[in-house]
C-alpha cells in the first residue's frame, strides 16, 4: 500500500488508543451509576430489615435506571468489539453507512465534550466500497478533529456520504472557521499517509467551508497497492 508504514502504524495506534480511552471512560461512567444505585438498594435492604416500608415506585425507578445502564454498556462494548474487529482484515468490502454509524458512535463522547453536534446525512441507497475500514475511520477522525477546530461558532458539522461513478465521497461541511490557507495545516503528514494507503484524494475548500474525501470503489485496483 501507499504511505509510510511507520507513520501509518503510529497513527493507527494513536487512533486506537484515543478511542479505547474514550470507551473506557464511558464504561466507567456506566459503572459509577450502577454502583450508586446498588448502594441505594443495599441501604433499602437494611431499612427493610429494620421494619421500614419500601417504596415500590422508587425501587422500580432504580431497577429501570440500572437496566438502561446495562443496555448502554452492552452497546458501548459492541462498538468497541466492532472497532477491534475492523483490523481483522486490512481490506474488506464494506457498506459506507455502517462504517460512518460506527465511527459516530465511537466519537460521540469526544464531540459532545467539544459541544459540537455532528449531523449525518447518509446516502439513501447502499454505498459499497472495498477499502481498509480501520484506517478509513482513522482518517475520518483526523478530518473530524480538524473540522471541530474549524467549525467556528456554529458548533455543528454535517457529515455527508454520496455514491460516485468510481466510488464514494464523504463531505464534512459548515466549517466556517477554515483558514484562508488550510492546506498549510491540513491534510497533515499523517492524513496524507492514510490518503495514500486508502488510494483516496482530499480537497479542502476554505471558501465553501468543506472537506471533501474521495474514496475509490476498490483500493486494490490502485497501482500503489
Amino acid at each position: 500500500m501507499g504511505g509510510k508504514p511507520d507513520v501509518i502504524a503510529e497513527t493507527g495506534l494513536q487512533f486506537f488508543g484515543r478511542m479505547s480511552a474514550s470507551i473506557s471512560h464511558e464504561i466507567k461512567n456506566v459503572l459509577a451509576i450502577v454502583s450508586e444505585n446498588a448502594g441505594l438498594l443495599a441501604d433499602y435492604s437494611i431499612m427493610a430489615e429494620e421494619g421500614m416500608p419500601l417504596d415500590p415506585v422508587r425501587l422500580k425507578k432504580m431497577a429501570s435506571t440500572m437496566m438502561r445502564q446495562v443496555s448502554r454498556a452492552d452497546e458501548i462494548t459492541k462498538n468497541m468489539n466492532c472497532l477491534a474487529h475492523s483490523i481483522d482484515d486490512t481490506i474488506a468490502d464494506v457498506e459506507l453507512k455502517e462504517i460512518i454509524e460506527l465511527f459516530m458512535a465511537l466519537t460521540d463522547r469526544l464531540t459532545a465534550m467539544r459541544k459540537i453536534t455532528v449531523e449525518p446525512k447518509l446516502s439513501g441507497t447502499p454505498v459499497k466500497i472495498k477499502t481498509a475500514p480501520f484506517f478509513l475511520m482513522n482518517l475520518l477522525w483526523l478530518c473530524l478533529e480538524f473540522a471541530m477546530a474549524a467549525s467556528s461558532d456554529i458548533k455543528q458539522i454535517e457529515l455527508i456520504t454520496e455514491q460516485t461513478k468510481n466510488g464514494a465521497n464523504i463531505r464534512l461541511t459548515q466549517l466556517a472557521g477554515l483558514s484562508v490557507s488550510p492546506k498549510q495545516t491540513f491534510p497533515s503528514e499523517r492524513a496524507k499517509c492514510l490518503l495514500g494507503l486508502l488510494a483516496a484524494d482530499m480537497a479542502v475548500d476554505a471558501g465553501g467551508g468543506e472537506i471533501l474525501l474521495k474514496l475509490p470503489e476498490n483500493i486494490e485496483r490502485n497501482p500503489s497497492i
